[in-house]
Formats: structure tokens, C-alpha cells, sequence
């Protein structure tokens, strides 16, 4: 079967019991090969990376969780059943090269995942917004509740970081529970076959609205037990769907809702939560979780207790630190509602201290910020207040045929023009300097963007500089 065959058959096929990972370090590969090691298979991989002597950590914990690890020249291929690739592996790789030699079965890692998700009690999470945060709640519920739940996502939790994983997997051999993103933006929600699935919301995000809408038709059709959808009347298609929200009409609904700086608080059929995590988007996502955990037979109050103590997801609203009064928050958000939310979170704990929200937002590709660009310039508007401030670098290329007839300063100027301040950031290494001389106590600084892992570094480097300032 090749990386095109997405066909039923095979996706209710067994995983293979040795498979080869081409590109293994990244996010995706990485999650894939740990759960098939831990769950009683054989996982090999390569990655350039590794050739070139980078990203030791990650291939060392790789190792550790049982992927053996071998150069990216095709020799770790032989004797394997099968190759899992991604569309950032190219043909001329040469793994790809042996396992087309070899006649071994080549696997797109949504195939593969596809298969990880016939042979389990699968939740699937899919929507535009809070899929990751999402995932780790559902998990973080299920796991305290113990239900020896497993995991495949795309935003490393903070709980799994702590046990000195990578974050993004997990499989206990003791259950029959796995939660999963199920990715609308490649269209790979529409190969799996969940025994339940949650649908979080519907935004313009990679794609026009009603193109995920006919994938989301397609995904409901496949979920063989509940279907947990919100509240949104763009969702309304979603025929016998458990609501989530906070109307009336909700089967799932948040009351006595309190938004705090640092987290929020709200009941769900006489359970109180309070939630470590800000803003109301993240109440959202502990709804969703909620609902999905109540099907699989876990009570509100249960979920409550987990809650509780819930960690996080990286890049999620996640506090680098506080230095001079002021503090530093690495996020994920890259869409226009996401950055809403993660402004809105901002904006909530600047005002408890007095200060304001300085924004730096990498955009990332020439084609999503020309597909996005006024929902861009509309977000950006309604959210910054007046004082608060947005630095936009140059777009992010990730490199390939491109046109590149949209700038980054063509979205601040647009910005500018709906009123509020938007600066030109030639360099983000200039970034630090910039926020030290601008800011001050209370201040909330949120460095925003997404698929670029140095944007966490150069978060740690707005706050150093402002511990040296």
C-alpha cells in the first residue's frame, strides 16, 4: 500500500509489527514511534537531524522509550514491515529509496495512526481551536480516574514532561482508552474510526469554513459510539451530538463561571472546578473534556478532582517566567480566534496588575497570511486595548514554491489603519531589546506563533534581557 491508499480496509488493518520512522524526531513521527515501542511493537527511525548531531534530547529520550535509532542512509530499513512517512519526507530520502526497493509497505503516519486508532477504545479530538489542551484534559480525567488511558497529540504535556518524556505520547498496556487529535488542516480526521469523537469548534483557520464542515459530516459518520460537539450554531449539522457550553440548551454546561488572572472557576452538575489554566476558551476545552470523559463513565466530579491539578500543554499560555513585574507567556496561537483567546487571557491578568499586553506575532507562510489576512488585522484590532503593543517580524519561509506578494508589513500597516500600534520588526532577535525598553510591572508579554520551536527561545530570551535591562 502506498502513502494514497487510505482505504478502510487498511485502516482497520493491525499496525505492523516493525515499523521504520523516516524524519522520527519531529512532533508527529516522534509520538507515533513511542506509543507503537510502548505498546509491544518494534519502532525504528532516522532523521537528518540526528545526522547532523542535533536535537540530542529528543533522540535520547527516544532511545529510551525503545525506538532504536539508526542514520538516515537506508540502512535501518532491512527487516522492517513497513516505512511511515510524512509529506515532509520526500522521495529521494534515502529510506524511501530502500523501502521501494525492498517492496516494503509505505504508511502516510495518519495511516498508521489510523490503524493505532481501529485497534483501541479511540477518543478523537478535531476543530479548528483547542485540540491539544483538550486532548491533555481528556487524558489528565481519564488517567487520574484510572482508566489507564494512552495518548498520540500534537502539543507536549506538562504532566508526561515531568516523568521525563517527551510529552507528546503515552500507551498503558493495562487499558483499551486512547485520546487523539484528529487534524482537520491536512484533512486525516476523515481516516480514522473513533469509538467516540469531539468536535471543539468551527473557524477559518488552513481552509474555507465549509470544506471542514463536509470533513466534519465525514468524521461523524465514522464515530461508531457519543459524538461531543459545542454549542456553536455552525455545528448544528452535527445530528444526536452531546452539546457542550454555556446555554440553556447545553447537555454539558458551565455555570457560576469566574474568570481569574491565573485560571477560572465555574460548576458542572453541582461539581466545582477550578481551573489552573486562563481564559475562557480554556473553560471550553475543560467542557469538552468533560463530556467526553462522562461517556467513557467518568462523573463530573471526578473530572473536577483531576482538573485541579492540571498541567498544561506546552506553548499553551505557558509562563516562561516574570522578571522586573513583568511576565513572559509562550503561545501557540497563529489563527485569528486563537489570538483572540490567548490576547484575551493576556489582557485579563495585565489588568489585575495595572499593566498592559506587549504582543510579538511570528506569521507563519506567505500562503496563510495572505488567506488570512483580514481576520488577521480584525483580531489584531479588536484585541489590543489602548496601550498595549504588537510587534510583527518578517514572515516566517519555510521554504518551496512560494508567492510571496504579501509582506508582514503590509499586515501592520493594515492593523495600524484599524487602530492600534503595530511595529515593524526587521530582526526578531531584536525583539528583547525592544520589549526592555519598552516595558514595565504588570506587564503581560506574549510571544505568539506556531510549527517554529524557537519561538519558545526566544521567549527565554525576552526575559533574560529583562532580568539584565
Amino acid at each position: 500500500m502506498s502513502s494514497s491508499d487510505a482505504s478502510s480496509s487498511g485502516n482497520r488493518a493491525a499496525p505492523p509489527p516493525c515499523c521504520f520512522f523516516a524524519g522520527v524526531g519531529g512532533s508527529g513521527m516522534s509520538a507515533l514511534a513511542q506509543y507503537h515501542a510502548w505498546r509491544g511493537g518494534e519502532s525504528r527511525g532516522s532523521d537528518r537531524a540526528f545526522d547532523r548531531g542535533e536535537r540530542r534530547a529528543i533522540r535520547a529520550a527516544l532511545a529510551s522509550a525503545g525506538v532504536a535509532i539508526a542514520p538516515q542512509d537506508g540502512s535501518g530499513v532491512a527487516g522492517c514491515d513497513a516505512l511511515v512517512v510524512s509529506t515532509a519526507v520526500e522521495e529521494t530520502v534515502p529510506d524511501v529509496v530502500a523501502a521501494r526497493a525492498g517492496g516494503l509497505e509505505i504508511l502516510h503516519r495518519s495511516e498508521l495512526l489510523a490503524r493505532f486508532v481501529a485497534s483501541a477504545r479511540t477518543v478523537a479530538v478535531t476543530g479548528t481551536s483547542g485540540k491539544s489542551t483538550t486532548v491533555a484534559m481528556i487524558f489528565a480525567i481519564l488517567r487520574a480516574a484510572g482508566r489507564h488511558p494512552g495518548v498520540i497529540t500534537g502539543g507536549p504535556l506538562a504532566e508526561l514532561q515531568d516523568e521525563g518524556l517527551l510529552g507528546n505520547a503515552w500507551a498503558d498496556v493495562d487499558g483499551d482508552l486512547l485520546v487523539i487529535e484528529a487534524d482537520e488542516s491536512d484533512g486525516s480526521l476523515v481516516r480514522y474510526r473513533p469509538w467516540a469523537g469531539v468536535v471543539l469548534n468551527l473557524q477559518r483557520d488552513h481552509k474555507e469554513p465549509a470544506e471542514v464542515a463536509e470533513m466534519f459530516r465525514v468524521f461523524r459518520g465514522r464515530v461508531a459510539g457519543p459524538l461531543v460537539a459545542g454549542e456553536d450554531p455552525n455545528l448544528d449539522f452535527l445530528d444526536g451530538a452531546v452539546r457542550f457550553g454555556f446555554g440553556p440548551d447545553a447537555h454539558v454546561r458551565a455555570e457560576d463561571v469566574e474568570l481569574a488572572p491565573v485560571g477560572a472557576a465555574f460548576t458542572i452538575d453541582g461539581a466545582r472546578f477550578s481551573l489552573p489554566t486562563p481564559g475562557r476558551h480554556n473553560v471550553l476545552n475543560a467542557l469538552a473534556a468533560v463530556a467526553a470523559c462522562r461517556e467513557a463513565g467518568v462523573t463530573p466530579a471526578e473530572a473536577s478532582a483531576a482538573l485541579r491539578g492540571f498541567r498544561g500543554v506546552a506553548r499553551r499560555f505557558q509562563v516562561l517566567g516574570r522578571s522586573r513585574g513583568v511576565t513572559v507567556v509562550d503561545d501557540f496561537a497563529h489563527n485569528p480566534d486563537k489570538l483572540r483567546a490567548a490576547l484575551a487571557a493576556a489582557r485579563l491578568r495585565a489588568a489585575a496588575d495595572g499593566g498592559r499586553v506587549l504582543a510579538f506575532f511570528q506569521p507563519h507562510g506567505y500562503g496563510p497570511t495572505r488567506f488570512l489576512f483580514d481576520d488577521l488585522t480584525a483580531a489584531f484590532a479588536e484585541a489590543l486595548a489602548a496601550g498595549d503593543a504588537l510587534w510583527l517580524p518578517p514572515i516566517y519561509y519555510a521554504g518551496g514554491t512560494v508567492d510571496r506578494d504579501v509582506e508582514s508589513t503590509d499586515l501592520s500597516a493594515a492593523i495600524r489603519a484599524a487602530g492600534a500600534d503595530a511595529r515593524d520588526l526587521s530582526d526578531r532577535a531584536d525583539l528583547p531589546g525592544a520589549v526592555a525598553a519598552e516595558a514595565r510591572a504588570g506587564d503581560v508579554v506574549m510571544v505568539m506563533g506556531a510549527r517554529d520551536p524557537a519561538l519558545t527561545d526566544l521567549g527565554r530570551a525576552v526575559l533574560a534581557r529583562l532580568g539584565g535591562a
